[in-house]
């Protein structure tokens, strides 16, 4: 017998708050979306679960396609989920969001439904609450959030100085 449930489905996705220091400052990882929502904007790698898929690997996965940049050498690790009910227009979706630090900011290369992929200053970015897709300006700040609170964890130890400029 099939399994039903009493509630409706919704789709899993992640998106990664990948962080690095260039030129003094601390940047994020940034993808331009092609297509809507939000065609145009800025937005944090990421994109929807595959239904066999673990979330690491959904991660991995989504920063490789739409970044070229591999989670490999870096310190990953869940940052929250976000599930607010109209967090994304398609319809329901809960993101789990990770945080990453990368000593060796490599320049991304926009892939698969991302035009472009570049490192931005996260004040810049904060900045500019409207220049960000979905809810990805609140979970950047979440993220730098937790970057500052943990920086004598070891997720931190790969930072210069280890210790993150203000």
């Amino acid at each position: 017998m099939a399994y039903t449930s009493k509630y409706p489905p919704f789709a899993v996705t992640v998106d990664a708050v990948v962080l690095t220091i260039r030129e003094g400052a601390v940047h994020a990882l940034v993808v331009t979306r092609g297509g809507e929502p939000f065609k145009g904007r800025l937005a944090l790698p990421g994109g929807f679960v595959d239904v066999d898929e673990d979330l690491d690997a959904a991660v991995e996965r989504e920063l490789a396609e739409e970044t070229g940049i591999s989670v490999r050498g870096m310190r990953i690790e869940q940052l929250a989920s976000y599930g607010r009910p109209d967090r994304d227009p398609r319809g329901r979706t809960v993101s789990v969001a990770y945080l990453a630090v990368s000593t060796d900011p490599r320049e991304p290369a926009g892939g698969d439904d991302a035009t472009d992929a570049e490192w931005r200053p996260v004040t810049w970015l904060l900045a500019r609450r409207d220049r960000l897709a979905f809810d990805h300006h609140d979970i950047l700040r979440d993220g730098l959030e937790r970057s500052k609170a943990d920086r004598f964890s070891s997720m931190m130890r790969g930072w210069p100085g280890r210790e993150l400029p203000e």
